[in-house]
């Protein structure tokens, strides 16, 4: 398969995806194979918090959206243009996936495939339904690609290369068991956000997308924000109450109990506002239903830490404060290029 016909594939996807929204479920007869496909993705998605309690038909239908939106002709290739691939020799490479949001290995999937070799899945025990059924469906776009998927529910063998993705005590377990194999492995890491009290309205009722979308479970979602001293809080939670939905989530509602109720033990000082708590610490990883706060004297200063703590943040939310910094509300919107970690997966898979 040519490289234009492994896009071709992916823009094909893209159009499937298109056709499904929280909103509307909207049939395109343009598409290919809707016949095999549609209905049965639609009942797979209402499927979806029977599967995981925390795949919401609402977060399930956001990720979807969002690959439908990045797998585009234009965004494909703006994404592919940079890299040469003729010197690819396929070989066969081990995903090993996380499951905490919807579809959080289909960049490492589509990744391997359009690079030009074979890939090895292990799907999370949270999430072994969205990517095999999509999976289906570029199969039967090109059945060429049957040859160079396969699924595993057992231990990976048989495998030149391998991504993994976990938690920072999994990490420890991936780096020695995968030591003698080139590997990508991933660790847990968390976004932050640098206010400086000057932000807009908009942008606070934005930066509560960047907290709230998927409960907070995200490496993407803002787990902590940066403020200067004396900073007044009140616009934070007038942005953070236009989610105050997700009281109504049984899970959701249950941890900010839990959490509230271990921090007030511990006689925390708390901010709260019945469903979401701010807490000071230097931590960057909150608890559900919570975000950490940390004051600063300059922007220099945390500039300086953000740079030092670089192994631990995935993406940093301002107002042109931070250099590369991600607008608000965008978190969970990255582009096909932009790359988890920093570490530029094509790079890795081109010259295995």
């Amino acid at each position: 398969m040519t490289l234009e016909h492994k896009k071709s594939i992916f823009v094909e996807l893209g159009k499937f995806l298109s056709q499904f929204s929280e909103v509307e479920n909207t049939k395109c007869q343009a598409v290919l194979y809707n016949d095999l496909y549609f209905d049965k993705f639609i009942d797979l998605i209402q499927l979806s918090p029977s599967h995981n309690g925390w795949y919401t038909n609402e977060n399930v239908y956001f990720a979807i959206q969002s690959w439908a939106e990045a797998l585009t002709e234009k965004n494909i290739n703006q994404w592919l243009n940079s890299y040469n691939f003729d010197k690819v020799t396929s070989k066969t490479v081990g995903l090993v996936l996380a499951g905490n949001i919807p579809l959080v290995g289909f960049h490492d999937f589509i990744s391997v495939l359009l690079s030009g070799h074979k890939v090895l899945i292990k799907t999370s025990s949270n999430d072994q339904h969205l990517l095999p059924f999509l999976a289906k469906y570029i199969i039967s776009v090109e059945p060429k690609l049957e040859d160079y998927i396969t699924f595993v529910e057992g231990k990976l063998e048989n495998f030149d290369a391998v991504i993994a993705t976990g938690s920072n005590n999994t990490a420890r377990y991936f780096e020695y068991y995968f030591k003698d194999k080139p590997s990508i492995i991933r660790k847990s890491r968390n976004s932050v956000a640098v206010l400086d009290g000057n932000e807009s309205e908009e942008q606070m009722i934005a930066l509560g997308e960047d907290v709230f979308r998927y409960f907070g479970l995200g490496c993407r979602n803002v787990s902590k924000i940066f403020v200067p001293k004396e900073y007044n809080f009140d616009s934070f939670f007038g942005g953070m109450y236009h989610y105050h939905q997700v009281m109504k989530f049984e899970k959701y509602i249950n941890n900010y109990d839990y959490n509230k109720a271990v921090f007030l033990m511990s006689n925390f000082n708390l901010l709260d506002n019945e469903f979401l708590i701010i807490k000071e610490d230097s931590s960057y990883a909150s608890p559900i239903s919570s975000v950490f706060y940390e004051y600063y004297d300059n922007l220099e200063d945390i500039k300086i830490k953000l740079q030092q703590d670089h192994e631990q943040i995935q993406c940093i939310v301002s107002n042109n404060l931070i250099e590369n910094s991600v607008l608000f509300g965008q978190t969970q919107k990255p582009k096909l290029w932009d790359y988890a970690d920093n570490i530029d997966t094509l790079n890795f898979l081109i010259n295995l």
